[in-house]
């Protein structure tokens, strides 16, 4: 399909979505009669560029277009997928095959990197959080539902695939190949490092991590832990709901999320006494690859005062989404319902701010990497200052400076005021 219908036909899918939100913000529920007239002014734009543009247009493309751009304005999650590429998704997804370690969102058009699975053969390349996909082998992402990238991820092992990436840091694409291989996640790891600090890493919350954070809780608080460090960082797996179950290990009474949509009634999502597995001070850690789960556990600490948080705001990447059957055999793979923080903040949409921010320079590609190097490996600060200023703040507390622009709204504020966090 020509480029500037593609550009014209996205571009009044964005705005179509702005005027449906627009009603949606100053009316509990747009009425029938509104919903068709906007209906009816897309129906005429499409009708308008077959009869009248320089060139006939392949109308189906313009359609798949126009729905790609009209689900990326909702929600950089959804997919329309039609008969066929459904066909081919839920065969892929059925089958165990190896893959290539990349979570995926829909960002500008293009697919976008969310994270890469620690230990998986794109993170091992180097790709990272904010990445962009121009290209999967030699087919542009433009306008690909991202639940079909997804499946394009997968194969057999051993076998490979090739990007073009686009990053913020180089002026021109690059090139890479990577190998797919079975993907194993990361495991729980801890020790017990100065200063009495249990040090939880987590890097998916996909399983039965649950048990393993709390085993690994539990038994640095029998060596000896006095505080607790729980980072987060690059954990973008697991379902939402495990990131509740996370922090229920360190909050005993308290509103840790709800769940909510448009069908979905408000369902609250409570701490339970009988579930924790420590008392002692935590500080939670998150960069710019902290996704899903791991979210939800960060914003349940920091807004009910159990923790500082430290690092980078968070991806946001929250909610309930469903697969929904078309009459055709087509689908439509959407958010049915957000996980939201205590404060009432759809993780989605805002993610979560640190009231401890600091800049991840260990995640950070210099963009002078070698053209002809087979990995775009970035290269990397040795220090990580987060992990630093984490075990500042475990063992001195938040400074009041930054409790105070807290309070009053200043940078890295959580619109929650000053933290209660209890001293060993």
């Amino acid at each position: 399909m020509n480029r500037k219908i593609q550009f014209a036909v996205i571009t009044f899918s964005v705005l179509l979505v702005g005027m449906l939100l627009l009603g949606a913000s100053t009316k509990k529920q747009s009425s029938p009669e509104e919903t068709y007239r906007h209906i009816g002014v897309f129906t005429e734009v499409l009708s308008k560029i077959k009869s009248d543009y320089v060139e006939e247009p392949d109308m189906k493309n313009v359609t798949l277009g126009a729905l790609n751009g009209l689900l990326e304005s909702l929600d950089p999650y959804a997919s329309y997928l039609g008969p066929d590429q459904y066909k081919q998704y839920a065969k892929v997804s059925a089958e165990a095959k190896a893959d290539v370690g990349l979570i995926l969102a829909k960002r500008f058009g293009y697919i976008a990197i969310v994270g890469a699975i620690p230990g998986s053969p794109a993170d091992k390349a180097g790709l990272a959080t904010g990445d962009m996909l121009e290209t999967i082998n030699n087919v542009n992402t433009r306008d690909m539902p991202l639940a079909y990238a997804e499946i394009m991820l997968k194969g057999d092992a051993g076998s490979t695939i090739e990007f073009s990436v686009l990053r913020f840091t180089r002026p021109e694409p690059q090139k890479v190949t990577l190998t797919r291989a079975p993907i194993t996640l990361p495991s729980i790891t801890n020790k017990l490092m100065p200063d009495n600090i249990g040090y939880v890493q987590v890097q998916s919350l996909a399983g039965n991590r649950l048990a393993d954070v709390e085993a690994a809780v539990k038994g640095l608080e029998k060596q000896g832990a006095k505080r607790f460090i729980l980072d987060l960082r690059n954990c973008a797996t697991g379902d939402p709901a495990q990131g509740v179950a996370i922090a229920n290990l360190f909050q005993d009474q308290a509103l840790l999320a709800y769940i909510e949509g448009q069908k979905q009634p408000r369902k609250n999502l409570e701490a339970v006494a009988a579930k924790v597995a420590t008392k002692l001070p935590v500080t939670v850690v998150t960069n710019r690859g902290t996704a899903g789960a791991a979210e939800v556990a960060a914003a349940a600490l920091l807004e009910t005062k159990r923790a500082a948080v430290v690092g980078e705001r968070t991806y946001g990447d929250a909610a309930v989404r469903k697969t929904i059957m078309m009459d055709d055999g087509a689908a439509v793979i959407l958010s049915v319902a957000k996980f939201y923080s205590p404060s009432g903040k759809a993780i989605q949409d805002t993610g979560v701010m640190p009231n401890v921010p600091v800049l991840d320079q260990q995640n950070i590609p210099t963009g002078d990497e070698d053209e002809d190097a087979p990995k775009a490996e970035p290269k990397k600060s040795t220090e990580d200052e987060i992990l630093k200023k984490a075990i500042e703040i475990a063992i001195k507390g938040v400074p009041p400076e930054t409790a105070a622009a807290a309070a009053k709204g200043g940078s890295g504020d959580s619109g929650l005021g000053p933290l209660n966090i209890p001293k060993p």
